[in-house]
């Protein structure tokens, strides 16, 4: 039975772009976002919860972001939660809701947030290349084992190859993208 699933690679390479496009939601550019908040985690009925499944987050504005809590009993919790994230959000208690309005992105943190996607872009780039290492060797492996031959091997190689070259594009178009969204707003 041969090792190599190109089927499976091509999976693992696309989890690591749909996980990078999830850490660069979560980055705060000018303009409110709810997945900012997908981070948060609040301690409530004795167990860490994310934010998502004690409140309903919206976007009400450009500029603020409404948290509303499920169970008045929460509050506290969520906003603890909020300010442990360190967003560099302040709530602001409005009845059974949490305002956060988001203030202006200074020129240094902007610069900051583009350094950090282009953090998460080489880690998931480090994710492709491991993916690409593991389908490599188990074409080796394959071809020890004379379940295929050279000829394959050497085609496979490409095609994972190909691959690899494919989502390290997407991920290099993802961090740009969202570069050019912090830095110009």
């Amino acid at each position: 039975m041969a090792k190599y699933d190109k089927n499976d690679i091509e999976r693992r390479m696309q989890g690591a772009v749909d996980s990078l496009k999830s850490d660069l939601g979560g980055l705060r550019t000018g303009r409110a976002n709810t997945a900012l908040l997908d981070p948060v985690v609040c301690e409530v009925y004795g167990a860490m919860m994310p934010l998502s499944q004690v409140a309903t987050v919206s976007a009400p504005d450009p500029r603020m972001l409404s948290v509303q809590v499920w169970d008045k009993s929460n509050m506290t919790a969520v906003e603890k939660g909020i300010a442990k994230a360190n967003l560099g959000l302040n709530p602001m208690i409005d009845g059974q809701t949490l305002r956060l309005p988001l203030p202006d992105l200074t020129q240094d943190r902007r610069k900051e947030l583009a350094k950090l996607a282009g953090e998460y872009g080489e880690k998931a780039k480090i994710a492709i290349r491991n993916v690409r290492r593991d389908g490599m060797e188990s074409l080796k492996e394959d071809e020890k084992k004379k379940e295929i031959s050279e000829d394959d091997r050497k085609r496979s190689e490409d095609d994972v190859q190909k691959l690899t070259d494919k989502y390290v594009a997407d991920i290099d178009a993802a961090v740009a993208a969202k570069v050019k969204e912090i830095l110009t707003q």
